[in-house]
């Protein structure tokens, strides 16, 4: 747009565009603000159709004047209404479609978002999704923080058992970067500069095993194994952090991670940036301190 104008474009990509039309919608319906979502969901769909066949038509002077051509394929289509959505970048986005191709629908179409991938971990995914989901249906930013204050204290307190806050991964390039096993008399392997944090944990797993001498009984990780790992606090071992298996781990090493899970580090590293992030896309402070900016008096 020219500086001043205002863009009513909420995101486009190689084949789609979104259109604010909220403005359009007042000027034509004066009373639309008194409608309810499901009259504001027609007359939103009566407006797109209606640009969809005029730019149709416009396709007929785009052809010849663009293609020289005078028969085309060249269509228009509306895909869907969409009664809120989150555009994050592109390809990135979250929208609540309440109708689509002039069906009734109420769905969350989300494409590209961090929270969904496979490695992130899914306890944490869904508590994200249902967040993203709470905005998009218009929840007040009170009760969305109360929620996060909730969820934050059940992961620092141990509600939520540490084996569904581990990182989900691949270890693909275990071999590469053991530069030499432990040695007798040594507990730790050497690591090649510039291991992943996955590989680091995933080694630390294997020499404690060994060490502890529960090799026999259980499995080491693997190269291409799909492991968890998960942050430690400060211990003997100097560990930053450390692998396991989900569906075999031994009860000394289970012990060990549970006595020093750095649940902390696990919710700032995994989540809390996350929702900074929708936060500041939001133009929200997220504060997570129910007591900051409150006054008390004391009688």
């Amino acid at each position: 747009c020219d500086e001043g104008d205002i863009n009513f474009v909420a995101y486009c990509d190689t084949d789609s565009v979104y259109i604010h039309a909220e403005s359009l919608l007042r000027h034509l319906y004066p009373n639309f603000d008194e409608m309810d979502e499901k009259e504001k969901d027609e007359v939103l769909e009566k407006l797109a159709l209606q640009y969809q066949d005029n730019i149709t038509k416009y396709y007929d002077t785009l052809a010849k004047e663009c293609f020289n051509v005078s028969e085309h394929r060249l269509e228009m289509k509306t895909e869907a209404v969409i009664r809120s959505a989150y555009f994050r970048s592109t390809r990135r986005y979250a929208q609540w479609i309440t109708k689509q191709e002039g069906v009734e629908q109420d769905t969350l179409d989300i494409k590209g978002l961090e929270f969904k991938k496979a490695n992130f971990p899914q306890v944490l995914g869904k508590f994200f999704g249902g967040i993203l989901i709470d905005i998009l249906k218009d929840a007040k930013k009170e009760d969305i923080d109360d929620r996060i204050r909730d969820f934050k204290k059940k992961i620092l307190d141990g509600t939520i058992p540490l084996n569904t806050l581990g990182n989900p991964t691949a270890v693909k390039k275990l071999n590469k970067y053991t530069k030499a096993k432990a040695r007798p008399g040594e507990i730790f392997s050497q690591l090649e500069k510039g291991a992943p944090a996955s590989v680091k944990a995933a080694v630390a797993y294997n020499d404690l095993l060994r060490f502890w001498k529960l090799n026999k009984k259980y499995s080491y990780i693997t190269q291409g194994d799909k492991i968890k790992w998960i942050y430690l606090e400060p211990n003997a071992y100097q560990i930053e952090a450390i692998g396991f298996l989900s569906y075999e781990i031994p009860p000394k090493i289970a012990e060990f991670i549970e006595k020093h899970a750095d649940r902390k580090k696990i919710f700032d590293s995994i989540l809390l940036n996350k929702l900074e992030g929708l936060y500041s896309d939001m133009e929200w402070s997220l504060n997570l301190n129910p007591y900051k900016n409150k006054f008390f008096s004391f009688t």
